[in-house]
């Protein structure tokens, strides 16, 4: 298949188009390489990319430009048909949102929506887009389902993301255009962005700095390998969305409809404290943190966990890789790539 992955320079994109060569899929990578974080990880990630295209002799082609850019993302589609669509660029991070809430408009809505329009008028045969666990907000009734309602959103993140999905449905609804919104649970591992907490608490540990540990290191997140992010996005990416026969209007079901659109939670299903992932940290690093205690930061939510019963169903894969593996194989990347 010829497929399309936005955001192929960021963390989840590019070890999700690294998997698509590897199977032997062509690949157009769409990213615009922006400096929320360090440009040179996100350069290396596309020499890589590069490396695997080569060794396995499969199409690859990168364009760097912004989705925001409604000239390119057409230009990109004339020059090109896909057989699938997979959009994981966006403008991460939920305390930036509080600082540069434009950033997430431009990015998250007006890039999302030029994908839609593009998709639209191709015919493209299915859409699979990165949503968010984030879009649970305020709710507390755990583990977080996609059958509940996620109408309280906490920070512009959640809400660009919980934006996302029903945009989704009204080009599912009104255009027939097959949608599939993947809510992640903390995704973390090899590759990983300097600005996630792995990534922040494994520098400053060697560093023998002192680590920032919110809500005083009580609260709990579902944290899910990449590896397990890339097998659900893939395998919701095979599986075109289809309408579910059982919807009800008078009952409706958030996570389905009479459209061709579905939502699927992507989490490990296994909920770790914060003080235990560090311990898992300090285990794989063989250095103990200096811990500094603070209370939860504006726009966070005490606890993620994610009912993936769904995801089972539909593709019969449940994420199950431990933070303990999932930690010693980011340390062990995180000191090969700064020596």
């Amino acid at each position: 298949m010829k497929v399309l992955v936005t955001g192929n320079a960021g963390f989840i994109g590019f070890h999700t188009a690294k998997r698509l060569l590897e199977r032997g899929d062509d690949v157009v990578g769409f990213d615009v390489v922006n400096d929320y974080y360090d440009p040179a990880i996100k350069e290396t990630r596309l020499r890589e990319l590069e490396k695997t295209a080569g060794g396995n002799g499969t199409g690859y082609h990168f364009i760097r430009a912004n989705l925001a850019d409604r000239c390119a993302v057409d230009q990109c589609f004339a020059q090109h048909r896909f057989d699938r669509v997979i959009h994981l660029a966006a403008q991460a991070g939920v305390r930036y949102s509080l600082e540069n809430p434009h950033a997430y408009v431009e990015s998250n809505i007006v890039a999302f929506t030029n994908i839609l329009e593009a998709c639209r008028h191709q015919g493209t045969p299915h859409l699979t887009y990165a949503s968010s666990s984030s879009v649970y907000g305020a709710n507390t009734k755990l583990p977080f389902s996609e059958h509940d309602g996620s109408f309280h959103p906490l920070n512009l993140y959640a809400a660009s993301k919980r934006s996302n999905e029903l945009f989704a449905h009204t080009y599912s609804h009104l255009f027939r255009l097959p949608t599939t919104g993947l809510r992640f649970f903390t995704v973390y591992g090899p590759w990983g962005r300097p600005d996630m907490a792995l990534f922040l608490f494994t520098k400053s540990i060697l560093e023998g700095k002192p680590i920032k540990v919110f809500n005083n290191g009580n609260h709990t997140r579902d944290f899910t390998y990449i590896d397990d992010i890339v097998e659900g996005v893939i395998r919701t990416s095979d599986k075109i969305a289809e309408p579910d026969p059982g919807w009800r209007s008078d009952t409706p079901d958030p996570a389905t409809s009479n459209a061709p659109f579905r939502v699927y939670n992507i989490g490990n299903n296994a909920p770790v404290q914060l003080g235990t992932y560090i311990s898992a940290i300090e285990k794989a690093l063989g250095k103990t943190a200096i811990r500094e205690l603070l209370p939860l930061q504006p726009g966070d939510v005490p606890d993620t966990f994610a009912d993936v019963s769904e995801l089972v169903a539909a593709v019969g894969y449940k994420p199950q890789t431990t933070v303990e593996f999932g930690v010693e194989q980011f340390v062990r990347w995180y000191k090969d790539y700064f020596r």
